[in-house]
This record gives structure tokens, sequence and C-alpha cells, in this order.
């Protein structure tokens, strides 16, 4: 079996394709690992009767995760790269149907529609709000970014089973950090944790609703809406191939 390793703002995802959908949680354990291939996640591609295909997602530690937004468009190039879909290609996830289109080596994913799981509050000195924008998310609006801080984004993450985001605007560009679920710690990049962050920062007016977006990778992320739908876009790299008998 041939596994692909493909980088989007940080995060690191295997991906195959296969026409067997079954559990690979244990494979993805293998595979993720330091000795294998050192990434975040599995990602398999399986038929879909009507769509493009449909993708398995699994976090480095097995875990099943609905929806992640780099994983989105590091698929998008591998399906277009190894002729599994045209370069506009929709498939289905966790989360719902998703919708790319790729262009050399920049992918723009139009994101899953969000929904909010709990209104602003205040915790712990925070200014919190809590939305899924494919999986669920904390956001915590900060004027210092070395605010953030692993105990509390423990704590939050399991009493609200969310990642947790905290996100400074400068000027007209957004700067995140996310400690992440599977992961259980803090991520070079979340692409729906940028996307959270974003809606939060609409809807308070302190942004436009077409943004640059700086995750801790450093690596540079569009977010817009347009008529009311969410649209992700940044560069992917493919790292390399890899032979597992």
């Amino acid at each position: 079996m041939t596994y692909s390793k493909y980088d989007a703002s940080g995060n690191d995802f295997v991906i195959f394709h296969t026409d067997t959908k079954k559990d690979y949680s244990s494979l993805a354990i293998d595979l993720c690992s330091k000795e294998q291939f050192d990434t975040d996640g599995l990602i398999v591609i399986v038929p879909h009767p009507t769509l493009d295909f449909q993708w398995l997602f699994y976090n480095n530690d097995g875990s099943v995760a609905s929806m992640c937004g780099n994983g989105a468009r590091a698929v998008a190039l591998y399906a277009y790269k190894n002729k599994l879909a045209s370069s506009t290609m929709t498939f289905l996830t966790g989360a719902g149907e998703i919708t790319c289109s790729v262009k050399d080596n920049i992918v723009e994913t139009q994101m899953t529609q969000p929904y909010e799981l709990k209104t602003p509050f205040k915790e712990d000195r925070f200014d919190c709000w809590i939305v899924d924008t494919g999986v669920p998310h904390v956001v915590i609006v900060t004027d210092d970014l070395n605010n953030f801080n692993l105990e509390i984004c423990a704590k939050f993450r399991k009493k609200y089973n969310a990642n947790v985001n905290f996100v400074k605007v400068e000027k007209d560009i957004l700067r995140v950090r996310t400690f992440e679920r599977g992961v259980e710690n803090e991520t070079l990049a979340c692409g729906t944790g940028m996307v959270a962050c974003f809606l939060r920062m609409l809807n308070l007016n302190l942004i436009k609703n077409h943004i640059k977006v700086y995750p801790k990778s450093g690596e540079e992320l569009q977010i817009r809406q347009e008529n009311k739908i969410l649209y992700f876009k940044g560069a992917v790299k493919f790292i390399k191939n890899k032979e597992i008998i």
C-alpha cells in the first residue's frame, strides 16, 4: 500500500484511497506515529455513490473527527493529483458535504454551516463563545496571545468537549492559537478553529468579511464570508509517498 503525507498550514496528514470502507482507527494510530509518518491525522478516501468521494477522518490518537478545515484542503489536493476528482470537487465528511476548488497548490474549501452552541459568556476572566464549525470550538478573544495557557485550555476542552482558541485582531489580520482535541495540546493550525475565530470577530464588527489569518505555524490563510457561506483558503504541500507492506 502506498500512503502519502501532505501538509496544510503546519498540519500534517497521511492520506490514502481504497474501495474498502471500515474502521481504520488502529491504523491511524500506527501510521500517525513518530516511527511512521509523524502526522496529526489519517484521511482515508472511499467511494461515494453520488459525490466525488467520502472521507474517513481520524486524529492521531485514533479518534474520529467530523470535520477538519486543513484536512479538507489536503485531501482535495491529494484527490486532484491522484485523478480521483476534478479541480472542483464535492465530498462527504462527518459534518456534511464539502466543496473544494484546487488551483496549483492553493485550495479553497467551502465550510459547513456553523451554529452557535453557547451564547457569549465570561469564565476565568475570559470572554468566551462556543460555536460548531464542523467540530465545536471555544473562542476566547484576547489582546495578548501570551494569555494562551495550556492548563486553562485543557480545562475548557474537558468541560465543553471542544477545541479551544485564543484570537487577537491586529489591524487587518487575525492571529490565532488553538488547543486541539485528539492532539490534546496546542497545534500549529486548525482550520475550523480559525473559521470559528473569524466568525466571532465578524460578529463583534472588529473585522471585514474577508481577512488574512495567521495560526501558530505562521502561514498565511484567507477566510471570507459571501452570501452567508464561509470559505477557507491557503496553500497545501505534498511531502512524500511511502510504501508499507
